[in-house]
């Protein structure tokens, strides 16, 4: 029996649902890569460009399809998907402290707010009026939670973020430190002297499975709230404003910015640092190269691109001045064709 992140692996080809080729009484304690793993630790191959490394590697188990399980010598675990395999055993080894339930002393619950009796509540965090926390959520330290905004069941929040009025997290919603949620939208109209702010008067509606990383902010609705759909998944330092429609499944990597009104499909993908201006609607499964900006709606699936490659500095710059030449060369060009016709 598995006793505090130990299992057998006769276990653990139960709990991740593969096959063990090798010793079921094998204790495993850890996880780890294939150059750095050893006795009582599992690491994975998911990228052929490491197959190399399995000769020397020193692994109790290795989790790897059934082709490739013949490069390792030792036990093996044998998965049609290795890295959704790691991905789970890295879940049955999770070392992520848990905090009993209670409320801390310093933390502040307002008489008009619901707080379910398993909730944890850390030290200096505040329920405002009407908010609502359900079963089994985890506040830590410094959380904020504000007016009549509710949260679903086992919903955990790490240090210092903060949820403003009228933002709803569905069930298992997972949100990193620093991020905020139902900051004002950046709304303002310019009389000719000066820019008149417009009161962003929706909220944010987050799905379920969501989980977002630190220091992100999602923009609350100006009229109609910002929507994120189920299963969505955000990394750190990522920017979404107000009124955008996220679908489900989608995942947005750091440090991208997705303008207002933005409506994104099922199953995208934003790589890093890429962006999509304002008022555009993404198609389901279409995936945005790392650094690549939206400027108009795209209507298939498939991967978009944009901006120029990386090369050597004084290539580069002798490319960029051929980009201010493009015009008057395609000028040139149908001049050239008209003659020729």
């Amino acid at each position: 029996m598995s006793q505090s992140n130990r299992y057998t692996l006769g276990e653990l080809a139960g709990l991740l649902d593969v096959t063990l080729e090798g010793d079921a009484d094998c204790l495993v304690t850890g996880l780890a890569t294939l150059s750095e793993a050893g006795e009582g630790q599992i690491s994975f191959l998911s990228n052929p460009a490491y197959t190399q490394q399995l000769k020397s590697c020193k692994a109790s188990a290795v989790i790897l399809t059934e082709k490739a399980g013949a490069a390792f010598a030792g036990n093996r675990l044998i998965s049609t998907n290795p890295y959704v395999t790691f991905a789970r055993a890295t879940q049955l080894f999770d070392s992520t402290a848990d905090h009993a339930a209670g409320i801390h002393p310093t933390a502040f619950i307002a008489a008009s707010a619901r707080v379910a009796a398993d909730v944890s509540i850390g030290p200096h965090a505040v329920v405002e009026d009407d908010a609502v926390i359900g079963a089994g959520c985890r506040l830590a330290a410094g959380v904020v939670i504000g007016r009549g905004s509710q949260l679903g069941e086992g919903v955990r929040l790490y240090p210092n973020v903060v949820l403003y009025h009228s933002v709803s997290l569905g069930d298992r919603v997972v949100v990193h430190s620093g991020s905020v949620i139902g900051a004002d939208g950046f709304g303002f109209a310019f009389d000719g002297e000066k820019s008149i702010k417009i009161v962003q008067l929706g909220g944010v509606r987050i799905g379920n499975d969501v989980e977002i990383g630190a220091a992100t902010t999602i923009d609350r609705g100006a009229l109609q709230d910002t929507v994120i759909g189920d299963g969505v998944k955000i990394d750190n330092q990522v920017q979404i404003g107000h009124n955008c429609v996220i679908g489900n499944h989608t995942i947005i990597c750091g440090c991208a910015a997705l303008a207002g009104s933005v409506t994104v499909g099922e199953y995208c993908i934003f790589g890093g640092g890429s962006g999509a201006v304002g008022h555009i609607t993404v198609a389901d499964r279409v995936q945005v190269s790392a650094m690549a900006l939206l400027h108009k709606s795209v209507t298939e699936a498939g991967m978009v691109s944009s901006g120029t490659l990386a090369a050597p500095t004084a290539e580069w710059k002798r490319n960029a001045l051929r980009f201010q030449q493009l015009d008057s060369l395609t000028k040139r060009l149908k001049d050239l064709e008209r003659k020729v016709d």
